[in-house]
């Protein structure tokens, strides 16, 4: 695309993303609270003033309220902004690297989906089944559309949905006999219901050998920062950490270098030259 076009597109994208971002922030807050993530309208949780719709531009209104409640003057946790920042990055680099494509529309919800669990993950060490098994069901249409546009046929959107049942089948299985396992080898629980659920949404979304490969990553960048944890004596031998987080990070990288990653893996084990 020409400089003339990416740059206004990219604003423009980067903003919808912060704006969404907001929107996260309040799916964080509410849902494990139970609240509705509709109404009432954004306010502040210590003097439930409601928010002038100024002050709930992403990223600028707390820079404009410096961080504080319009009225009461109590602290805003600086979470938010960067919450909105970091959404509207990974909606702009998905729209440099997808395009204008369905596929950026659903890395947009898709790389949402996990961002929100994240947050929830690190606040509750939770990961709730409202959003996973929402975010399962997101992933087989955004299949079933992928392979409907990409074959012009049913036949393209029953493989895509095939693959999508494969790739959920498997996250759940595999990450409930991970669970299994290292809860008998240790003697107590080890990884949560949710995390296996989590899985299965990221293999209706990535299929199975791209979800291989994310929980490949998670699983690696999990251990290496409870060793590094230890050893700087920040936790405990044994002490929980939540596993959401490491589960993102590894769909993300799958999200955009996945192939690129599997290709040059068969190549370096499999090559016959």
């Amino acid at each position: 695309m020409d400089i003339l076009m990416v740059a206004p597109a990219s604003v423009i994208v980067f903003t919808l993303g912060a704006s969404i971002g907001s929107f996260i922030n309040v799916v964080v807050y509410r849902l494990p609270a139970k609240l509705s993530i509709l109404w009432p309208p954004s306010r502040c949780p210590r003097c439930l003033n409601q928010l002038k719709a100024y002050d709930n531009v992403p990223v600028l209104g707390w820079v404009w309220l410096k961080g504080r409640c319009r009225y009461c003057k109590s602290k805003i946790s600086a979470r938010y902004p960067v919450v909105e920042v970091i959404t509207g990055i990974i909606f702009l680099l998905i729209f440099l690297v997808f395009k204008v494509s369905i596929e950026t529309l659903g890395y947009w919800v898709f790389c949402s989906w996990l961002l929100a669990l994240s947050l929830i993950d690190l606040d509750t060490m939770t990961l709730p089944n409202a959003l996973t098994q929402s975010g399962l069901v997101a992933g087989m249409v955004f299949q079933m559309i992928v392979g409907f546009l990409s074959a012009a046929s049913w036949v393209g959107l029953i493989n895509h949905l095939m693959m999508a049942i494969i790739g959920a089948v498997l996250g759940l299985w595999l990450f409930e006999a991970i669970a299994l396992i290292s809860s008998v080898a240790l003697g107590k629980t080890a990884m949560g219901a949710g995390d296996a659920k989590l899985a299965a949404m990221m293999g209706a979304w990535l299929g199975w050998k791209c979800l291989l490969l994310a929980g490949f990553i998670a699983c690696a960048v999990g251990a290496l920062v409870g060793i590094t944890g230890i050893i700087l004596s920040q936790r405990k031998l044994g002490q929980k950490i939540p596993f959401g987080p490491f589960l993102a990070l590894g769909a993300v990288i799958s999200v955009f270098g996945g192939q690129t990653i599997l290709s040059a893996y068969l190549r370096l084990f499999f090559s016959t030259s």
